[in-house]
């Protein structure tokens, strides 16, 4: 049976009270990912992966959630400002539903709105240089995402 893809906090539900959440920022040429501590209070980034295929892509993500024993997966939903969903998020619900054919942990879906432009805006702050920007953006993105999730899910319960 093909995992949950359900909005964050219904996705929580189906989570066990503790256990380590992968985060994602799913681009065109790159995955961002990040994961949360067991008491998912931080979040910490892990790599960028350079999309190859779905199958490899998804294989990676798999194995990531293996060696850190996660319970569930945290993926950006790219909604446009105005509340609608463009061709991003369309790709990201896609992703998510094959993703969930291959995994039994429940997947969230957060709204990841400007989380890109304002990990770019702290590099810029932090003086760090156009290439390392590139070089670490979607990973930043992942960290950026999985926190504010993290974040959410506290207020909550």
């Amino acid at each position: 049976m093909p995992a949950l893809i359900l909005p964050l906090i219904d996705a929580a539900a189906h989570w066990p009270p503790r256990g380590a959440l992968i985060g994602l920022d799913l681009g065109t040429k790159t995955i961002g990912v990040a994961v949360s501590d067991p008491d998912r209070r931080l979040a910490t980034g892990v790599e960028t992966i350079q999309r190859k295929n779905f199958t490899m892509d998804a294989a990676r993500l798999l194995a990531l959630a293996g060696e850190r024993a996660v319970c569930g997966f945290v993926l950006g939903l790219p909604i446009n400002m105005d509340g609608s969903e463009g061709p991003r998020a369309q790709s990201t619900r896609a992703f998510a539903r094959n993703f969930s054919k291959l995994t039994e942990h429940a997947i969230g879906l957060w709204d990841e709105r400007l989380s890109t432009a304002a990990v770019e805006r702290e590099l810029i702050a932090n003086d760090v240089s156009r290439a390392r920007r590139a070089e670490v953006i979607d990973e930043h993105a992942a960290i950026f995402i999985l926190q504010g999730a993290l974040d959410r899910l506290r207020v909550r319960f």
